[in-house]
């Protein structure tokens, strides 16, 4: 408390740290589907661009660390400042056999400027699962 009063004193403003811009991709949920593994992927481009293209390389990995299944997902189109959620399922794969999700690479990425390079340090992975989701 001593220090907060400090710095109000001394003139200095007390700001909250305010997250970078990106592309915030959030595992919201996996759930069993009809001999599948459904997941539920809430995407947040924060980047000020809009996107036309944005496919990335996931590698799934079962509880061992070991891969067990390697896919390319397609999300755009991505307006910016737009929340979007895209469903995907892994069919074959239960839920409980996923292990961690690895955001491995962005393989195509463009806006307006056209083709990027700079997509894969845009995202920033989370999960609300027990399942991490990791760049």
């Amino acid at each position: 408390m001593l220090v907060v009063a400090g710095l109000l004193v001394a003139g200095m403003p007390i700001q909250a740290a305010k997250a970078a811009p990106g592309m915030k991709l959030e595992l919201n949920k996996l759930e069993p589907s009809d001999g599948a593994c459904r997941a539920y992927v809430v995407i947040e481009n924060d980047t000020g661009a809009v996107f036309a293209t944005f496919r990335y390389a996931l590698v799934i990995f079962d509880g061992e660390g070991v891969v067990a299944r390697r896919l390319a997902l397609e999300t755009a189109p991505l307006p910016a400042g737009k929340t979007s959620l895209k469903v995907f399922d892994l069919a074959g794969l239960p839920c409980g056999d996923i292990g961690r999700i690895l955001v491995n690479d962005v393989l195509e990425c463009a806006d307006a400027t056209g083709t990027r390079t700079d997509c894969l340090q845009l995202v920033q992975p989370s999960s609300r699962s027990t399942t991490p989701l990791i760049r």
